[in-house]
């Protein structure tokens, strides 16, 4: 083999870091804290402060490999964590304070976090949990108030700390940089593991003009929490490119984050659907109080966005959503719904049904779709379980050999999703595997259901579960809340889906329920939702 002449550069997030100090100083990072004012630095000075929290944390004694946890919000200070953590040779482990303080305490001691890095709004969470735990320091991230009784606080961390002392370290790329542990839908939550070479190559890729085509041009507002997936790679990659930075701390009611998209000149936002629902119908409500010519593009994943909120957002406002989709075992970002030119030269109704699929792969991730016969042909029809391979895709999870049947002898990682893919590479999720639904020996797809049950005027959300049934085996019942002070009845909800659904997939029962119970991520909990409604016999035939 005759091999390149190259040089062997690492890819490690402290190139990233050196970047932003060289060329961006100057760029500007805002965060909203908790009582709505705004704090304001440069580039300049997340860079000198995020070296001297690598510092501090060495003077902890810290070995490389050992995990910092973190319990944060989206705020410059967890920004710092973001790259101070992996730049002094630990791994940055983001917690999600919406789950159970037993799964808080299983995760962190799974990780086996030394360090843990906590907002002052998240101290009660924390210590709900802490004495289950190991974590031997506790670092409070203050805006001035002091910490309790046997805790640091992150300012004095930091002052006690001398920049000087930080040297650009020569990291070998396969090292570990970051983890973030799985939501635990099915069994214990599993511990995704990821490299620096596999977190840069993603912020390359999310930056990428067929992805999300960040630039130092743009003004990034992460909705996305970075205790979930990293916010999607959107702190890393906005720090690669120099685009500043919009954090909206855990202010995400729509009032506060039109006024920061606004305000700030916002260019580009992202985040599960529940949250752009609301702030759609806050712009609908005022229509002409804010001025949000700047963005560019919304990008929303997470859960299936339904076509009305699409093409909502477009003509009543202006602004693009992009659908994309991803898993926490994928960095997360594995497919993008922008729209190549073959598909922008058809008609806009035929547009709008593919801006309401996933998306087709992000370059350097394959695709392809198994069904009981084998792969499925891309036709657009055919279902399959999705299986993905990429450099940013986890081989297996950290500790956890029970999850070794997610991984294929040939490498791909089974994502649990049932999808077609057509012929332009679009994939369409029909459901998880758990949650699709078997009725007389034919497959009906939940979400499906559920994105046409929301296009309806009076809904604000719906979820559609799986009923007993004595000869169908299985049939749908829909969990509708409607929208304040409009009205609907199951017979408005039963015309309003046969014109686009067979009869055999309308649901059996509608169940009108003050609300729907989430999961810490924003998705719809249809674990509750079957034990609610778990005697729920259907009678019709």
């Amino acid at each position: 083999m005759l091999e390149g002449l190259t040089q062997d550069y690492q890819l490690t997030l402290p190139y990233i870091l050196r970047r932003a100090e060289q060329l961006y100083g100057y760029r500007e990072i805002v965060t909203r804290r908790p009582d709505k004012t705004f704090h304001r630095y440069t580039f300049a000075d997340f860079v000198a402060r995020s070296k001297r929290l690598a510092v501090a944390l060495t003077g902890l004694g810290l070995e490389p490999g050992d995990r910092v946890g973190t319990l944060g919000w989206n705020t410059y200070q967890h920004l710092e964590a973001y790259f101070g953590i992996p730049s002094s040779g630990a791994v940055l482990h983001t917690l999600n304070p919406r789950l159970h303080q037993d799964d808080l305490a299983y995760i962190a001691n799974h990780a086996e976090d030394r360090v843990m890095l906590v907002d002052e709004t998240l101290l009660p969470v924390f210590e709900k949990f802490r004495e289950e735990t190991n974590v031997e320091h506790a670092v409070v991230v203050t805006e001035g108030g002091d910490v309790p009784e046997g805790m640091i606080s992150y300012e004095d961390l930091l002052s006690g700390a001398d920049e000087t002392d930080f040297e650009y370290p020569n990291f070998d790329e396969k090292q570990a940089a970051a983890m973030c542990y799985t939501s635990g839908t099915t069994g214990r939550p599993k511990g995704a593991l990821y490299s620096h070479r596999s977190t840069v190559l993603h912020s390359m890729m999310v930056a990428m003009g067929n992805t999300f085509a960040l630039s130092e041009e743009d003004c990034v507002l992460p909705v996305v929490p970075m205790f979930h997936v990293n916010a999607w790679g959107l702190p890393f990659a906005s720090v690669l490119v120099g685009a500043k930075l919009m954090m909206p701390g855990p202010n995400l009611d729509p009032a506060s984050l039109l006024e920061g998209f606004e305000q700030e000149g916002v260019t580009f936002t992202a985040g599960v659907p529940t949250v752009f629902l609301a702030v759609l119908q806050a712009l609908d409500a005022e229509p002409d109080r804010y001025d949000l010519s700047r963005l560019r593009s919304m990008v929303i994943g997470g859960a299936a966005v339904p076509k009305g909120v699409i093409k909502a957002y477009k003509e009543r406002h202006g602004i693009q959503v992009v659908h994309a989709w991803g898993m926490t075992e994928m960095s997360p970002i594995g497919t993008v719904a922008n729209l190549p030119t073959r598909i922008r030269e058809l008609p806009e109704e035929e547009q709008l049904e593919y801006r309401a699929k996933q998306g087709y792969p992000v370059p350097l991730v394959e695709i392809r779709a198994r069904g009981d016969e084998g792969f499925v042909p891309w036709d657009g029809e055919s279902l399959g379980e999705l299986e993905v391979r990429g450099p940013w895709i986890a081989s297996s999870y950290y500790e956890a050999p029970e999850g070794a049947d997610r991984f294929t002898e040939d490498g791909w990682f089974k994502t649990g999703d049932i999808v077609t893919i057509d012929g332009f590479g679009f994939i369409k999720i029909a459901d998880r595997s758990k949650d699709l639904i078997k009725s007389g020996g034919e497959w009906i797809s939940s979400v499906e259901l559920e994105n046409a049950l929301m296009a309806h005027p009076a809904v604000a959300q719906a979820a559609v579960i799986a009923i007993p049934h004595e000869k169908w085996d299985e049939r749908p019942l829909a969990a509708i809340v409607l929208k304040e002070g409009e009205s609907a009845t199951e017979e408005d909800l039963r015309r309003h889906l046969e014109s686009d659904f067979a009869k055999f997939w309308l649901p059996d029962a509608y169940e009108f329920v003050e609300s729907i119970p989430m999961t810490a991520t924003g998705k719809f909990q249809k674990l509750k939702l079957r034990e609610r409604f778990a005697g729920y016999q259907s009678a019709k035939s």
